[in-house]
């Protein structure tokens, strides 16, 4: 049932995690029952999922079945062109992302707790329709308002703070990404002329994008 919404992939095949089980192996049954023995195959080794062990367990099971070749930019390439379907998936996970950053503008205030301001983000996209994201939901306030990292832990915003935010409204695992900068009660001089620089360097690289 899962496969049917995430894949066109018309051949799926459950996996059963039983003792001595050898994906490797299966995988060399399955290569061969679509006629690939001693062909050229393509395979993505700057995947996340492809441990080591995992490449080495491959690379023997097919050790003299297939020559293998380094494909990892491949499927990358391919999915630069979206199709009608995904673009429209592409903007409501855009629209998500500004109906959740709208909530966390009407959480942030003097006081707020960060915990509040992100399930505020999180709902709106829930009830959007929308999905988690590939990443968590990166928040950051006082401290840690520079740091565009995610870490555990959460606090209530200062009279006068910052707070940054970086995050993505997902619609149908189509992510659309924003990064957010809020200045909360009286903005730090440093932080305004950090601003300014910024917008600077933002129209100079526009006027620099032409063909």
């Amino acid at each position: 049932l899962q496969a049917r919404f995430t894949s066109v992939v018309p051949d799926v095949r459950i996996w059963v995690d039983r003792e001595n089980a050898s994906p490797a192996t299966e995988l060399r049954a399955i290569l061969a029952e679509h006629g690939l023995q001693g062909r050229r195959l393509g395979i993505e080794l700057e995947a996340y999922g492809l441990t080591a062990r995992k490449w080495k367990d491959v690379e023997t099971a097919l050790e003299g079945f297939a020559m293998l070749e380094d494909a990892s930019d491949l499927v990358t390439r391919l999915r630069v062109v979206k199709s009608p379907a995904e673009l429209a998936f592409i903007r409501r996970a855009a629209a998500l992302t500004d109906e959740a950053l709208a909530a966390a503008e009407a959480t942030a205030g003097p006081g707020a707790f960060e915990g509040d301001i992100l399930a505020a983000m999180q709902g709106a996209i829930y009830r959007g329709g929308g999905d988690d994201p590939a990443n968590e939901q990166i928040i950051g306030s006082g401290p840690g308002a520079l740091m565009c990292r995610y870490y555990t832990g959460r606090r209530h915003l200062d009279a006068n703070d910052l707070l940054t935010l970086e995050f993505a409204g997902v619609y149908r695992h189509y992510h659309a990404c924003l990064m957010r900068t809020f200045v909360i009660g009286k903005a730090d001089p440093r932080v305004v002329d950090m601003h300014k620089a910024a917008v600077e360097a933002l129209h100079a690289a526009e006027a620099a994008l032409v063909p």
